[in-house]
């Protein structure tokens, strides 16, 4: 009978054992299998365009890192708001106006939907971190107790004041990466101030002043946002109405002189019923008022506070040029 020699089989066992020996041995010292080598690839390619896509903001409270274009927005100040819509960018979530709450009149049909987060002062931080926003705006004139709070929450960016309407545009835009929309809105505000500057011609030097009835006292405004916005339109104004203060109160009707401009803009709130609308009343009734040069040649205008004086964003900026056209007879 014929038989196999076994010495074959088990020679080749043998080798077939050394050579899956030799392979664990590779694995264990940091061998990897082809897939292995090509896993890595795809993934750095993924994550590569989100690294790149990193800014650096530079705002009133330092830096700030921002990744790509923020989709979930939070804004802590009146400001802030206006410029986000401004810029076609709906916040999720919003500090209440002023007046008018929760949203201004003039800003309240973009503004369904968005989150009341409460007072401007002391914003609702629980309803801050609900909302899981990717950026926050805010401004350090109102938040800088509470910066570190917000920056551990989301990237947060900081304005220094609250009433500079150009600075929360600039800084809206940059942390929103809305810049093509900035140069849009501010394109279209210059071709508007030139032709409102060339419609008013001499009109421009009447000196016009900005006056404010509260509680207890009368203010003449200085500087502020509606006083900004009539300085970029070339509005003359009074030269003792003009300095570097916020403006001057007035305690006494004996003062009243003082108010004296050939155009005078009211910017008292009329949606407060705590007493400045009988000071204001109490006081138009005076003949020291009625010998005012704006109110003898029937040029005193009650203007809405909210638009300008509350809002102090690009939007009320334009509204308040539309008022003015109206204000001067322009078309």
């Amino acid at each position: 009978m014929f038989r196999l020699n076994p010495l074959p089989f088990k020679l080749l066992a043998i080798f077939l054992c050394m050579l899956m020996l030799a392979g664990c041995g590779a694995n264990q010292q940091g061998g990897a299998t082809p897939a292995a080598k090509t896993e890595p690839a795809p993934a750095a390619q993924a994550t590569a365009p989100e690294k790149q896509d990193v800014r650096v903001v530079k705002h009133a409270m330092g830096e700030t890192e921002i990744k790509g274009t923020p989709q979930k927005v939070v804004t802590l100040y009146q400001g802030a708001t206006d410029a986000a819509l401004a810029l076609g960018v709906k916040p999720v979530g919003a500090v209440e106006a002023w007046i008018e709450k929760p949203w201004y009149n003039y800003i309240k049909d973009k503004m369904e939907g968005v989150t009341n987060l409460g007072s401007e002062n002391q914003p609702n931080l629980e309803q801050i971190v609900a909302l899981k926003p990717d950026l926050i705006i805010a401004s350090k004139t109102r938040h800088e107790k509470i910066a570190q709070q917000l920056s551990a929450i989301a990237p947060t960016v900081m304005t220094e004041e609250v009433h500079f309407w150009r600075d929360s545009l600039e800084l809206s835009a940059e942390a929103l990466n809305k810049q093509e929309e900035k140069q849009k809105f501010l394109k279209e505000w210059e071709q508007k101030v030139a032709d409102f500057k060339s419609k008013m011609g001499d009109k421009l030097k009447l000196e016009a002043g900005i006056v404010d009835f509260r509680v207890d006292h009368a203010r003449i405004v200085y500087t502020g946002f509606s006083a900004l916005v009539l300085e970029e339109l070339g509005i003359a104004r009074p030269a003792s109405q003009r300095g570097e203060d916020w403006g001057v109160q007035l305690t006494s009707k004996e003062n009243i002189p003082q108010m004296d401009a050939d155009i005078i803009f009211d910017q008292t709130s009329t949606s407060r019923n705590d007493g400045r609308l009988d000071l204001r009343k109490e006081w138009s009734e005076h003949p020291l008022w009625k010998n005012l040069k704006a109110v003898k040649n029937n040029r005193v205008f009650e203007v809405d506070t909210a638009v300008w004086n509350n809002g102090s964003g690009p939007l009320a900026a334009v509204e308040m040029v539309e008022d003015l056209y109206e204000f001067y007879g322009l078309k």
